[in-house]
């Protein structure tokens, strides 16, 4: 049998207990909070002061953090390139009664929460150029990206497993810059956004706990693979309004940097906390080829640690349209 179709196998084994995923890890849309439950009610009479006090506090967060924030929101808003992509993914069927097809979808109508919420946050918060961020957001869902899992589910459930995380680290980052500068709502607001994604993140890391349990050479090898070929951000093709796709990323990178939302040495550390959550130093009955991925796994860390500890973060002052005025 080919690889391709034990790998199916395994999904259709998974697919079996999908209800009971879906019921542990996510929740339902009447008992969720939804954007509206941090935003100023437009249907009040203190909307107008609601959006004002917003905007005051708003001045008082430096240039770098909006561009952060507005970076975590475009990504977020890039919602239907993620559900497109692991909608592909072998085992998965677009069809109302496949199982990981239903989970993908409730997964990604949570998801899409975080983008509405920001979104609206940024425009209320008049320190953006809304138009500028919107143009952005139509790039990078039209430019796609490609995340170097082809249809392996194996891989794919590596990368939403690492990214779960790595968005968790950045939101709740953002959450204790604003709670130091007295933002309160935004800092809630990321807050529980950040929830959001480590109940994800717990989500498909036991979609690969039990994947190892059943094909754990396979399994490595594939975690192998996405390690050594490093994680593809999903807001590697940002780019401005008539600029080229990606000339954005590597100033974006650097701020987020910066202001420690998001660092290389975040990255080192959720592929520490993969190793520890999956305990990849206990599994047993692995190839030979696969012992020698396990080892390599085990190993990157503290090399990768070593690397980014001499990195130095530039001070550079960049100029993004999305901090323009209109």
């Amino acid at each position: 049998m080919s690889i391709q179709n034990i790998r199916k196998e395994v999904m259709q084994t998974l697919e079996k207990n999908i209800d009971s995923f879906v019921d542990k890890f996510l929740i339902t849309p009447e008992k969720i909070w939804q954007p509206t439950d941090f935003l100023p009610n437009s249907q009040k009479d203190s909307f107008i002061n609601e959006v004002e006090e917003i905007r005051e506090l708003s001045k008082e967060l430096s240039d770098d953090f909006w561009v952060v924030l507005v970076g975590d929101t475009i990504t977020e808003e890039a919602l239907p390139t993620y559900e497109s992509w692991l909608l592909n993914i072998d085992g998965v069927q677009q069809d109302p009664d496949n199982g990981w097809a239903k989970w993908l979808r409730a997964w990604t109508a949570e998801e899409n929460r975080h983008g509405d919420v920001l979104n609206k946050y940024l425009y209320l918060s008049g320190r953006v150029n809304m138009r500028e961020v919107e143009i952005t957001t139509q790039h990078l869902i039209a430019d796609g990206f490609d995340i170097g899992t082809a249809t392996d589910p194996y891989k794919n459930f590596v990368y939403t497993s690492f990214q779960e995380l790595a968005t968790y680290i950045s939101h709740n980052n953002v959450a204790k810059i604003a709670r130091k500068k007295g933002h309160k709502a935004l800092a809630k607001m990321s807050k529980i956004i950040a929830g959001d994604e480590m109940r994800h993140h717990i989500a498909y890391t036991e979609f690969i706990k039990q994947i190892f349990a059943i094909d754990p050479s396979e399994m490595m090898l594939a975690f192998h693979h996405m390690m050594k070929h490093k994680i593809v951000m999903p807001a590697m093709h940002l780019r401005e309004s008539f600029c080229d796709k990606g000339s954005l990323f590597d100033q974006f990178s650097t701020v987020a940097q910066r202001t420690g939302v998001y660092t290389g040495i975040d990255y080192v550390d959720i592929l520490k906390k993969l190793n520890t959550a999956w305990e990849i130093d206990k599994i047993t009955n692995l190839t030979s080829e696969a012992e020698k991925a396990r080892d390599y796994l085990m190993k990157l860390p503290e090399r990768m640690y070593r690397i980014t500890e001499r990195i130095v973060i530039p001070d550079t002052k960049y100029e993004f349209k999305w901090m323009n005025p209109i």
